[in-house]
Order: C-alpha cells, then structure tokens, then sequence
C-alpha cells in the first residue's frame, strides 16, 4: 500500500468501508481455507516420493489408504494451482514384430480364452529397448494377465533368443505354474524358435501369439511397455540418459522389483499394486 495515501481515501475510492476492511484483514480462514492448508503438503510429500509419476487419482488412493479421505477434484485443484502434475501419457507407438521367418506360428489363443480369475492362467510378454551411451539395451518382460505383476524379465545387448528365453525361466522358477497356462507373444523368432518351443513344451504351456502387424492383441503387455518408458526412462532421459547398459539394467530392476510391483498403484487393480491384489487369495 502507498504510504502517501490515507487507508481512509484509500477505502473511500474502492468504495469500501474502513470497518470492512479491517473485517477482511483480521477475518480468520474458512473450514476450506483450512483443510486445503492441511492438504496441500500431504499432496506434496506424495508426489515427491512417486517422484512426480502420480497424477490427482493415485495422490487420492495412497492418502486414502493413510485414512486420510479427500475427493479428487479437491486434490487436482490444489494440484493445479500450486504447479503439480503427474505424469502425461506420451503418445506410444507399438512396434509391429517382423514375422520373416519359416517357424512355427502359434494361434492367437489370447482372444478366444476367457479372462483370467487368478495367478499364473495367462502371461503376456513382449521385448522392449533403451537406448544408453553404449548403445541399445535390449529388455524381455513376462507380466500376469491377471495381477499385472511383472513375474519374469531379462536383459541384453542383443535381441538373441536367450533374452525371451532367459525370461520365460525366471517366470518359470519364481511362480512354477499348473500345466496348460498361456503365455501369450508377438510373433517374433525369439518366441517362434525352436528353443523357445521346447522349454514350452516341457513345462505343458501353451503358445498364444497375435495376428500378424497387429500389437494391440498384446495390449496389456503395450501397456506395461509405455508405462516403463514414460515412468521409468523417461525421468533418466530428462536428466541426459543412461551412460551404460549396466545402469540401464539396475534401473530397470529397481523400477519393476522395488516400485512397479510392489509400491504403484494400478487403476486396473482398483487402486492396488500387483503384489497387494495377489495377496488378497492369502
């Protein structure tokens, strides 16, 4: 306020009253004012340890399971108005698998299975890539259809079949699934290969692959997919990328094994983590 002109003259010309004024001034923050002051920085502490990847939804679930209950607009409005956000969905292009190759073709089994009522019935799986300072690395993923938890993954400098191979077996060892579970592929040659075949064969799964130039058979796993680049990646791109394959790899594991599966919510999920929906058959 300008200290040559009286708070009279000055009230005067906004047409207020000096009595109102003073009511504004010593008027004490309504029961809104109040719990959006208290809000506020619970929403901050959660962004902050998601490490900005929640957005107004997921904020809302983990303060409800702190029994503290808000409504989501509410949460979006303090968001928006103190700079938060979580993050966008960046546009994700699927790459279409090149099925130039003379072995066997699985049908898609996927489309016609009903969808999954527990553990380990359907797997997806899909290869991925990263780029780092020593060129790409290379990712194998085995979700479940049913939990979307992340039950197999490997890693490497090249698309070898090894790498689907290596992933198929850790999937194997950690959840040793009934005979007759489908896990369900592009039609790449690492799924296609005789390898890859047999190790299916000797433990009763049964191949499911899409139709040819079609990856939205496989949207879960293109779900998984975007989701790893845009929350995983994508932080390490803005801050210049990885320097080699090795971090790169940690990265991943750190992502999948510490936070993914056990720590992000999944709107799929009601709201839980992977790992929290299986537990509901204890």
């Amino acid at each position: 306020m300008n200290p040559e002109h009286s708070l009279t003259m000055l009230c005067a010309v906004l047409d207020v009253t000096d009595s109102g004024y003073h009511a504004w001034v010593n008027a004490q923050a309504s029961a809104r004012e109040r719990t959006d002051a208290h809000l506020l920085p619970r929403i901050r502490a959660v962004h902050a340890q998601h490490q900005g990847r929640y957005g107004a939804p997921r904020i809302q679930a983990e303060l409800a399971a702190q029994s503290q209950k808000h409504g989501c607009t509410r949460i979006a409005r303090l968001m928006r108005a103190n700079g938060l956000r979580g993050l966008c969905a960046r546009r994700y292009v699927p790459q279409t698998t090149q099925s130039d190759h003379d072995e066997p073709i699985a049908p898609n089994r996927l489309a016609e299975a009903p969808a999954p009522s527990g553990p380990n019935q359907i797997w997806v799986t899909d290869l991925t890539s990263v780029w780092t300072d020593e060129g790409w690395l290379y990712v194998a993923v085995i979700v479940d259809l049913w939990s979307r938890r992340v039950v197999g993954w490997a890693t490497g400098a090249t698309l070898h079949a090894t790498l689907a191979l290596n992933a198929l077996r850790m999937a194997l060892q950690h959840r040793q699934p009934p005979r007759g579970l489908l896990p369900h592929s592009d039609r790449g040659v690492q799924y296609a290969c005789r390898e890859y075949r047999g190790l299916l064969a000797a433990t009763g799964l049964v191949a499911s692959m899409s139709r040819s130039g079609n990856p939205y058979d496989n949207a879960a796993m293109e779900s998984f997919n975007a989701t790893y680049k845009r929350e995983c990646v994508g932080l390490v791109e803005a801050a210049g990328g990885y320097a080699t394959r090795a971090v790169a790899r940690e990265d991943f594991f750190t992502y999948v094994e510490k936070y993914y599966n056990r720590v992000r919510r999944h709107s799929a999920l009601g709201m839980r983590t992977p790992v929290d929906f299986e537990q509901q058959l204890n």
